[in-house]
């Protein structure tokens, strides 16, 4: 109805996307009481112009106004009523609150933080704690919004005046807004309070976690993670909702032979599983859903991991502690004592956890652990470099999976389009595959922020250990060599998943290449 009255109107019509608007500047330009009396939104603003989101384009007594006051020529779209409401309402009150903070603080900052660069201001004092309640809400908003906009991690990055905060949607990241730098060293201390983490440690790294529940009241667990810069403490926080995190096998994006294999693989009494690849490449979700298919009354599963991701009450989890010596190691060493039935190691990064878990296979146990390899092949060398003997691998070693994450398109925009024949023969160089008919692309819109690409999907590469593999599996192997033996013994290599998806129309050859390892 908006878009139709908005075609009535002869004005454009806008979808608002709070990640576009800067949300610090457009909440000074209209006193919050002005705006709601006539439902105006400023949306955009610049040296000389500013876009006024309105509900009722027809409603124009304020205009002439606006632009005597603000020497700025206004141009109007037509936004939805709801959204006009509501925004006008949270951006008003965010920048109330950030204004507030700063000046109940007058801009210093004398707690001692760690600013390589601090400006000594003399006569100025003030100190703005962690417990104010313009900065409790402050970080309560900043929260709800990253719930909204699907974000996966929120950036707190202190510089030397203003410090944005960012969000990281679908894999890219996004500037939400910027704090004044004392008020952001503020935000940071009641993250670290509601992370159980000492506030008065800045000059070291810490790691926390804080569990609460999303506005539509599904529990959401955050992993936070400070690291003192040279302005302050920059701070990550990844967030776990579970219903994202925990999916079923067709959610995951396997395909019906993915998802056969996968399950010959974990469903085996014993041996190693292992997942592959860079970090961000959802790995972590793809063994929790794994663990929570696989826990059920009858199994004891246990997990050793640096740090626990998401708390799972259907599994016992362990975390690494180094300054108390409970490693990887002496982890599973611990749990091979607690009578399990299946381990997950959160990673095997030296010989002692790769021997642990070796053993741990051997006496009868079902391990699934990461390693960081470019594909599945490499997992072997990889398991060679740290030393575990290959008449080991060869006897415990199940099957390796490598996977990554592709953007896929926005199913609101997307649209077909031809397949560029010499990119198709590139990734899909060494198997017959036919060019398709058209393959999609997207053209942008509201819904994907203008960048075509709407959620992510996971693209696997399953390798699972024949008795002619494991013949091959030697002390001075030759990777090459191997990895064309297992092509031979039917390995679809991570482009031709990737090829699949681009058939499917779900994501694009230049997304699909972006993500592989390189294309010889």
């Amino acid at each position: 109805m908006t878009e139709w009255l908005a075609q009535k109107a002869g004005l454009p019509y806008l979808r608002i996307d709070p990640t576009k608007i800067d949300i610090a500047r457009v909440g000074e330009v209209v006193a919050p009481s002005y705006a709601t009396r006539y439902r105006i939104l400023p949306v955009d603003i610049s040296a000389d112009a500013l876009t006024i989101a309105t509900s009722e384009p027809f409603d124009t007594r304020w205009l002439p106004d606006l632009e005597r006051l603000l020497r700025r020529k206004v141009s109007r779209v037509v936004a939805n009523p709801l959204d006009v409401n509501r925004f006008l309402m949270e951006f008003a009150g965010i920048s109330r609150s950030v204004r507030k903070a700063r000046d109940g603080n007058d801009g210093a900052d004398t707690r001692g933080m760690p600013n390589f660069e601090m400006l000594v201001e003399l006569g100025k004092s003030g100190d703005l704690g962690a417990e104010d309640s313009h900065v409790v809400r402050i970080v309560d908003w900043l929260l709800q919004y990253a719930y909204e906009q699907r974000a996966s991690d929120i950036h707190l990055e202190p510089r030397r005046e203003m410090s944005p905060a960012r969000f990281r949607i679908d894999g890219v990241l996004h500037k939400v807004y910027e704090l004044p730098t004392p008020v952001m060293a503020a935000v940071v201390s009641r993250i670290k309070i509601l992370g159980r983490m000492d506030i008065a440690e800045r000059r070291r790294p810490q790691d926390g976690r804080i569990k609460t529940r999303s506005p539509g009241g599904r529990e959401v667990e955050m992993r936070i993670s400070t690291m003192p810069t040279a302005f302050g403490e920059k701070i990550v926080m990844r967030i776990f909702d579970p219903d994202v995190v925990v999916k079923n096998f067709s959610e995951l994006g396997f395909n019906s032979r993915d998802e056969a294999q996968w399950r010959e693989m974990i469903e085996r009494p014993h041996g190693i599983v292992l997942v592959t690849g860079p970090t961000g490449s959802g790995k972590t979700t793809t063994l929790y859903s794994t663990l929570k298919h696989l826990a059920t009354p009858e199994i004891n599963v246990s997990t050793i991991e640096d740090p626990i991701e998401m708390i799972a009450p259907a599994f016992n989890q362990m975390q690494v502690q180094a300054s108390i010596d409970l490693t990887f190691a002496a982890g599973v060493r611990t749990l091979l004592r607690q009578d399990p039935d299946i381990i997950m190691v959160g990673e095997i990064r030296d010989l002692e956890t790769a021997e642990m878990a070796v053993q741990a296979a051997l006496t009868g146990h079902l391990v699934l652990s990461t390693l960081h390899t470019n594909d599945s092949p490499s997992a072997i060398t990889r398991l060679l470099d740290l030393r575990v003997p290959h008449y080991l691998i060869q006897s415990t070693l199940n099957g390796i999976v490598a996977q990554r994450l592709a953007r896929t398109l926005c199913p609101r925009c997307k649209i077909p389009v031809a397949v560029d024949p010499g990119a198709w023969q590139a990734l899909t160089r060494g198997f017959d595959v036919p060019l398709p008919d058209h393959a999609r692309t997207a053209k942008g819109c509201d819904d994907c922020r203008q960048t075509g690409y709407y959620g992510r999907t996971a693209v696997y590469e399953m390798l699972s250990l024949t008795p002619k593999l494991r013949r091959e599996i030697r002390a001075d192997i030759d990777l090459p060599a191997f990895a064309e033996s297992c092509l031979r013994d039917g390995l679809r290599p991570l482009r031709m998943a990737g090829a699949e998806l681009i058939a499917r129309g779900l994501t694009t050859v230049k997304e699909v290449v972006a993500i592989l390892p390189t294309i010889d």
